[in-house]
């Protein structure tokens, strides 16, 4: 989707520094952290939120970049995060997962 930033953010139009990249999917530091690590991880193809996915595999793949990330950073505690609608707190309307350790803030 060409106004979506987090499309802009994976497709490398910014040089923001990834965390981690796959084939499928990219996660980076959050620029707005609510915690001392807030990473973000998302599909690199579009997917508005958790209720347009279909393929049960970018899930996984999605949980195992989760993984990835932590074990990368080497976090053993952390809390993960999905917002799913406007209502639940989605800002940015392409699905991610918040990865988020240490003095966490509101979340």
């Amino acid at each position: 989707m060409s106004d979506c930033i987090f499309c802009k953010i994976a497709n490398g139009e910014f040089n923001t520094p990834f965390v981690y990249e796959t084939e499928d999917l990219v996660a980076f530091n959050d620029i707005n952290p609510k915690a001392d690590y807030h990473v973000l991880v998302l599909p690199k193809k579009h997917i508005e939120s958790l209720n347009e996915v279909d393929d049960e595999k970018l899930l996984a793949k999605l949980m195992m970049g989760v993984k990835a990330v932590t074990e990368k950073l080497g976090l053993k505690s952390f809390k993960t995060v999905i917002n799913t609608g406007r209502e639940a707190g989605q800002e940015v309307f392409h699905l991610h997962i918040h990865v988020l350790s240490g003095n966490i803030k509101g979340v």
